[in-house]
């Protein structure tokens, strides 16, 4: 699911800047972009996500912006200024006319001022409370787009369930339609077969209207799709109740997803009809509409 959150905490030691941000994955793929100076903060961060988030391609940002205090508790490195002068003394042996450093000069070589070292156990506290704050934004924005996505997921329920309900009556009708052809056609193709044979027939047509009515009770049983709409509607309750129930339903509804779809293929491959056909059809499409989303969801 996508999802963004930035806060910003001032602390003693300096400005603490937190950004999570994530598109849809199937799996969940966590980078991080944090300075190298600050990089034993990345376990904090990968902890505290892991906890919390099962899906998303998750894009964590960490900045501090150091706080430039008045009277900061500072002090010179006295044995690298010592070293500066012994080798200006060397260079001005070699060269005369060189310029001597100035104070400025000296103070502005890296490692003659020494700060104060920030206080790491404060500061890794004031980074997990950045973190649990942050996060806690995070993922309410992703609990709102979730609620946005479980209403599109229910309204394509409620179209399955119509198209459920609306083919179920046709059933009996179907069978019933169905027989009497089948009946009628194998009659007439055995019949025939019967007058054309001038020799004494093998079987009786006792026996070939015996054989008729077997060949259509079976191919009845097997076009019959009784069973597969329960099915369907079952799933349709059970996907129904998820999505209403909440919380991280991603892979249950994969499941689901996975389900539906096979009973839509199963009622399609049966499909003595049209109105079936065209009914499997639009449960096919409703369900890959569905797979896409649900493929968003946590």
């Amino acid at each position: 699911m996508t999802g963004y959150a930035s806060t910003t905490n001032e602390t003693d030691a300096g400005t603490i800047t937190i950004e999570i941000k994530s598109v849809n994955s199937r799996f969940l793929d966590l980078q991080f972009r944090i300075n190298d100076d600050f990089r034993t903060i990345e376990p904090l961060f990968r902890d505290a996500l892991t906890k919390k988030l099962i899906r998303g391609k998750v894009e964590c940002r960490f900045s501090f912006g150091k706080k430039h205090q008045a009277n900061p508790n500072t002090e010179l490195n006295l044995a690298l200024v010592s070293q500066i002068g012994i080798l200006q003394q060397s260079l001005q042996t070699q060269f005369p006319n060189l310029r001597e450093l100035s104070a400025i000069d000296i103070l502005r070589w890296p490692g003659v001022i020494v700060e104060t070292e920030i206080n790491s156990e404060l500061f890794h506290e004031a980074v997990n409370a950045g973190i649990a704050s942050t996060l806690a934004a995070f993922i309410d924005s992703r609990e709102r787009e979730g609620a946005a996505l479980a209403l599109v997921l229910l309204r394509c329920v409620d179209q399955m369930d119509a198209i459920v309900t609306r083919i179920t009556p046709l059933l009996p009708t179907v069978l019933q339609q169905f027989q009497q052809k089948a009946i009628a056609r194998l009659e007439e193709a055995l019949g025939l077969a019967l007058d054309q044979a001038n020799a004494a027939p093998s079987i009786s047509r006792d026996e070939v209207l015996d054989r008729i009515r077997q060949e259509v009770t079976m191919y009845g049983i097997r076009i019959d799709v009784n069973e597969e709409l329960a099915r369907l509607s079952g799933h349709l309750d059970e996907t129904r109740a998820i999505l209403k129930k909440g919380g991280q339903v991603g892979k249950r509804l994969d499941f689901m997803m996975q389900e539906l779809n096979r009973e839509a293929n199963t009622l399609g491959s049966k499909a003595a009809l049209k109105e079936l056909a065209d009914a499997a059809m639009e449960l096919k499409l409703l369900i890959e509409q569905m797979r896409e989303q649900v493929q968003n969801l946590e």
